[in-house]
């Protein structure tokens, strides 16, 4: 629970809209790395976004490692959370925290469906996963340098540190073995892409953390959950949003091969196809990214995994990972990428 008193004197003394007035929280949702709470003072509304109490010390640093994210989309294109303020006193409610706007808008995670009128009409619906797209694409032209956000990554050397990096993070957490992994390792370590221009990515880009606008057309309100953003390679996002899209999105398994249903959704390569025209940027490397994407995915959800316990969700990625492994294998070996 938050100390709603403190919370609204140290908003007081920010000078923040609704001074004075009674602060209500409600919980909106939250886990072991972050908790959101809505904040409604007379007419002004906003959402704070902090560890909880039994988070890692280190995830003070995190929160405002995003809120320099959030406060350097201000005055772009990027669909996003207004930057209201931000603290990093942990006196004040015990752990670092900061203030953004409210969305009035939902989320492809909301009972994980579609909302109407996208539901009902498929051409509609196509819309939604165009914007998905259309939001990295934007991401991607973020002047970061303008923005101040020289440290927030490093990218010299970004991928010539990603193979060792992550199998490096794999033998510290390793309980089995892959399949599939000495082979797409070997692979990646033999390739790279035609060319790197390092931007802003948000590390975990999928629908699960984007906001749309309430109806139609499609509209995306904001891209949320700024835990992995970090100055990278913008095209690993756009590998990551498509490295389990269906490739015929008219077939009956592309209702369920997503936690949200992708039937009658654009093909991958149109996806593919927007993100291009509206970044700039060539796709024609896009086959390592997707072999990184999916052997990096098996990784990070491998460690979920290992430390399941009597979660059930992180129990099912006992049998994912190793599709998703295998699958990155059997990919770089069906690419004829060359690079």
């Amino acid at each position: 629970m938050i100390d709603t008193a403190k919370l609204a004197a140290w908003m007081d003394e920010q000078n923040l809209p609704g001074k004075g007035e009674p602060l209500e929280t409600k919980f909106l949702s939250g886990g072991t790395q972050n908790e959101i709470y809505k904040l409604t003072r007379g007419e002004h509304v906003s959402v704070i976004r902090l560890p909880p109490a039994a988070a890692p010390a280190n995830r003070d640093d995190g929160i405002m490692r995003e809120w320099r994210i959030i406060e350097a989309l201000d005055g772009t294109d990027v669909p996003h959370t207004k930057a209201i303020a931000a603290c990093s006193d942990t006196s004040v409610l015990g752990r670092a925290f900061y203030l953004m706007g409210f969305v009035d808008g939902w989320s492809p995670m909301d009972n994980k469906k579609w909302k109407e009128p996208f539901t009902s009409d498929p051409e509609l619906r196509r819309g939604l996963a165009f914007q998905l797209a259309e939001g990295i694409a934007l991401l991607s032209k973020v002047d970061w340098q303008a923005k101040g956000l020289q440290d927030l990554g490093r990218p010299d050397g970004f991928h010539e540190r990603q193979v060792t990096r992550w199998t490096s993070f794999f033998d510290r957490i390793k309980g089995r073995e892959l399949d599939g992994m000495d082979e797409s390792t070997a692979w990646l370590n033999a390739h790279k892409p035609l060319d790197f221009i390092p931007g802003l990515m948000h590390g975990d880009y999928q629908f699960a953390n984007v906001m749309f606008k309430e109806g139609a057309p499609a509209q995306l309100a904001a891209i949320v959950d700024w835990e992995m953003g970090t100055v990278g390679d913008p095209k690993l996002d756009l590998a990551w949003m498509i490295q389990g899209w269906p490739e015929d999105t008219s077939a009956p398994e592309a209702a369920t091969s997503s936690y949200v249903d992708l039937s009658g959704m654009p093909s991958k390569q149109e996806m593919v196809d927007h993100y291009a025209k509206v970044s700039g940027r060539q796709v024609d490397d896009l086959d390592y990214y997707l072999v990184l994407a999916k052997w990096k995915l098996a990784i990070v959800l491998e460690q979920g995994f290992q430390r399941a316990g009597d979660d059930h969700k992180l129990q099912s990625f006992g049998s994912i990972v190793p599709q998703l492994m295998r699958g990155a294998a059997d990919f770089a070996a069906s690419s004829d990428y060359k690079s």
